[in-house]
């Protein structure tokens, strides 16, 4: 199984992070995308990806992280400088920064143009955004390609994204009991554009919600997909594997 967003690279799991990784591989969690957001983390992604090799490194700018690091210049060279597997995680978020809409969609796009300069998929963040978010995105069209990271859009906006091209990622609310919207896009959206997450250590599924979030819990994601589609756990596994393999090259 792949978690194809995590965070373990977290000053959080900096204890206990030989006891995560093997928690996954008993979890048969045998490859997690390990996910940079800034000039710290898309380092650690890159370095604790020489020393574990179950992790896949990638490299962004969040949109929380703009007003620090606006010159795309510096994620150019780090990308030229070292393997990463995605360009991200990067997009908008207009829940918490709402004055700098316009510097956000400048650093995104630049990102989008760097992902189709090296071939490299997008992980795509958007919340309370989802609609710039497309539009942006839609101007490249038959040029890129990559997920919508913890997807919490509608099933018609959705599949807006799937005719751009791109995946989408899943992750703990879908297993949470009232969450309508996330459940019908897990129950309707095709298996061969499904990817499966964490976003730990947040975004923690049921039954360990409200706890600290890791890569091993992405089983919980799938079980609850595979228990919504009438499927078993381990054909959502092979065919979202697939999906990760296909979508990063690893």
């Amino acid at each position: 199984m792949i978690d194809t967003h995590s965070h373990l690279l977290d000053d959080v799991f900096k204890d206990d992070l030989d006891e995560c990784i093997q928690r996954c591989k008993d979890n048969n969690v045998n490859k997690i995308i390990l996910v940079g957001f800034d000039r710290i983390t898309n380092s650690k992604a890159v370095e604790l990806s020489k020393k574990y090799d179950i992790f896949y490194p990638t490299a962004g700018i969040h949109p929380e992280e703009v007003k620090d690091i606006n010159d795309l210049s510096y994620l150019s060279d780090f990308i030229n400088n070292n393997k990463v597997y995605a360009v991200g995680e990067c997009g908008l978020d207009y829940h918490w920064t709402k004055d700098n809409k316009e510097l956000q969609k400048e650093i995104f796009e630049g990102q989008i143009k760097l992902s189709i300069d090296y071939n490299l998929p997008l992980i795509i963040h958007s919340r309370d955004a989802i609609e710039d978010t497309y539009n942006i995105l839609k101007k490249y069209k038959g040029q890129i390609r990559g997920v919508m990271h913890c997807y919490s859009g509608s099933l018609e906006m959705a599949q807006k994204f799937l005719d751009l091209g791109l995946y989408i990622g899943l992750d703990g609310p879908v297993t949470f009991k009232n969450a309508k919207e996330p459940k019908r896009v897990a129950s309707n959206i095709p298996l061969d554009r499904l990817l499966l997450e964490t976003d730990c250590p947040w975004m923690t599924p049921t039954p360990f919600r409200g706890k600290r979030n890791e890569s091993s819990y992405v089983v919980y994601v799938c079980q609850e997909i595979a228990s919504l589609r009438g499927m078993d756990c381990t054909e959502i596994e092979k065919i979202t594997d697939k999906n990760a393999i296909s979508l990063f090259n690893i």
